[in-house]
């Protein structure tokens, strides 16, 4: 499905409206110094970690969310990342990684809003899910292509940003996003996961800062 956008998509809205809180995140202080190679694997790993605590409560939700039949066209089985975050840790922390590794108090603020609105509503289910995954379809490749770069890893350590089983991303993205403009979300609801995107950012923005923290100590 490709869709033909207008000045009236979901889609196009979604994006101008939360567009200032994206560059936000990605000003982050820490992305900033782990891009630039200024941390060592263990700062790395630390990021590795929070998103294993996230994804482990979103990719959750996306189980459940695959039988709701408004839900389910966004939740695609070949975005799932714990395996790769899982094979990442072991990588950088060894076989006892689940015993070394702490969510932050951000991570923990996140993962308690994801629980209380991505199980049972399919607009906070996608406000959350589009967040992250879009992100990860975006900027996040080039955050890996830097990662690999300033690291000295080819794929062992970065394989969460690898979607080897998705096919083309752009082509995913325009699918997803089609998907956003025929949901069958009225303007109140689409309002409301507007607002719950920003959420997901403001969440984002706090666990970057709770890195930030850790690593510049």
């Amino acid at each position: 499905m490709t869709a033909t956008h207008t000045d009236q998509d979901f889609s196009l809205r979604l994006r101008k409206e939360t567009g200032r809180a994206h560059r936000s995140a990605e000003g982050a202080g820490y992305l900033a110094a782990l891009t630039a190679g200024e941390l060592d694997r263990a700062g790395y790993a630390l990021l590795v970690a929070q998103h294993w605590f996230i994804y482990q409560v979103l990719e959750s939700a996306a189980e459940r969310m695959r039988a709701d039949p408004v839900a389910a066209p966004f939740a695609a089985p070949e975005l799932t990342r714990l395996p790769a975050l899982e094979a990442d840790l072991a990588f950088l922390l060894g076989a006892e990684w689940r015993d070394r590794i702490e969510a932050t108090p951000g991570t923990r603020d996140y993962r308690a809003r994801m629980t209380e609105v991505c199980f049972g509503d399919p607009a906070g289910f996608v406000a959350h899910h589009y967040t992250r995954y879009l992100g990860d379809l975006s900027g996040g490749f080039y955050i890996g292509d830097a990662i690999r770069a300033a690291y000295g890893l080819d794929v062992d350590g970065v394989r969460f940003y690898r979607f080897d089983a998705l096919g083309d991303p752009a082509e995913f993205k325009n699918r997803y996003r089609a998907s956003l403009d025929v949901a069958p979300w009225d303007r109140t609801v689409q309002d409301r996961l507007i607002d719950e995107v920003l959420v997901a950012y403001d969440l984002n923005n706090r666990v970057f800062a709770d890195l930030h923290r850790l690593t510049s100590d």
